[in-house]
């Protein structure tokens, strides 16, 4: 496995981060740690996807982002010195990750500086990726952020014949996007009915992505 973090690293030097890393497993649905916990390690995602989910001052669910195999999570709160989690991980499937503790964390940017660019490389697209949302956000028709999403989504669930199966339920697609989960719904089926994507029981079936990003733009 390539993790992005340690892309500046020896084969030889990535095992020995990974020797002393902890290997956990977590079921679908499982909570890695909640808004708020306490923040004492770094997870490298070996297998799986996970949400990364904030709840709102009002207590709606916002879901920030996907991560996948290759990705990491809970970097922010160690970097930035913070003592809780800014927001709830959870496991949408089976997952396997390799904790690495606070300390060992910070071993690791001492000994290797390569990896502290990888993390202000990654922080500073995160940055992007935010001041981009917030002009969709403001600007943008909710149904194109809809699109949007499901664009994004089909390159994390990619498929070997080329048609990506999204297996994440309407309300998970409407907190990415910012949208209700009847305006999800409404969208997805009329792409159903325009042949781009075929509805199945909490998963999407992407058949057009072509003409899918293009009614995104």
């Amino acid at each position: 496995m390539d993790w992005w973090l340690l892309s500046g690293l020896t084969p030889e030097q990535v095992r020995e981060v990974l020797a002393r890393a902890t290997r956990r497993r977590f079921a679908r649905g499982e909570v890695v740690f909640h808004q708020g916990d306490p923040a004492e390690s770094l997870h490298l995602i070996g297998k799986g996807r996970f949400a990364v989910r904030a709840t709102t001052p009002l207590g709606d669910v916002a879901t920030i982002a996907i991560r996948v195999p290759g990705e990491c999570f809970g970097e922010l709160a160690l970097v930035d010195g913070y003592a809780h989690r800014v927001a709830t991980v959870a496991a949408l499937e089976e997952t396997e990750t390799f904790a690495l503790a606070h300390t060992e964390f910070a071993r690791l940017r001492r000994d290797y500086p390569q990896v502290n660019e990888a993390l202000f490389a990654f922080l500073a697209n995160e940055v992007r990726t935010l001041n981009a949302r917030l002009l969709e956000a403001l600007f943008l028709p909710v149904e194109k952020r809809v699109r949007r999403r499901l664009v994004e989504l089909s390159r994390l669930y990619p498929d070997e014949e080329g048609k990506p199966l999204v297996a994440l339920t309407q309300e998970a697609i409407a907190e990415l996007a910012g949208a209700s989960r009847a305006t999800v719904n409404q969208v997805l089926r009329e792409e159903a009915k325009r042949g781009t994507l075929e509805l199945t029981r909490g998963r999407t079936r992407i058949l057009d992505l072509a003409s899918l990003e293009q009614r995104s733009r």
